[in-house]
C-alpha cells in the first residue's frame, strides 16, 4: 500500500512516467515479502506528501515488473533511485532513514 501521493510504476507507465518526467523521480523498488522495504514505506509516503510538486515519488515492486528492475540492476531491495532527464543519477540499496532520503532528494532538485 502506498500513500496518496506515492505513484505506482509499472513495465506500462515506467518511460512515460520516470523517464520523461520533467521533474526528478524516486523510484522505490520494493516487494511486498520484503520486510526493510516495509519499513521504509512511511518514510516515502512522508516524503511524498512533503515534496508534493518539487519530486514526483513512487514504487516499482519487483516481483510484478522484473524487467524494469533488471534494466537498472536492482539487486537487493529495497533500492531507492533518483530518475532525472531520462537516466538513473542517484541510488542507494536497504533500509535509510529519513534524513539520508532527504539529502539524497535535496541533491536533486
Amino acid at each position: 500500500m502506498a500513500g496518496a501521493n506515492v505513484k505506482t510504476f509499472t513495465t506500462a507507465n515506467f518511460e512515460s512516467d520516470v523517464l520523461k518526467s520533467e521533474q526528478a523521480v524516486l523510484v522505490d523498488f520494493w516487494a511486498p515479502w520484503c520486510n526493510p522495504c516495509r519499513m521504509v514505506t512511511p518514510v516515502i509516503d512522508e516524503l511524498a506528501d512533503e515534496y508534493v510538486g518539487r519530486i514526483a515519488i513512487g514504487k516499482v515492486n519487483v516481483d510484478e515488473n522484473g524487467p524494469i528492475s533488471s534494466e537498472y540492476g536492482v539487486m537487493s531491495i529495497p533500492t531507492l533511485a533518483i530518475f532525472k532527464g531520462g537516466k538513473m543519477v542517484d541510488k542507494i540499496t536497504g533500509f535509510r532513514g529519513k534524513p539520508d532520503l532527504v539529502k539524497m532528494l535535496e541533491a536533486h532538485i
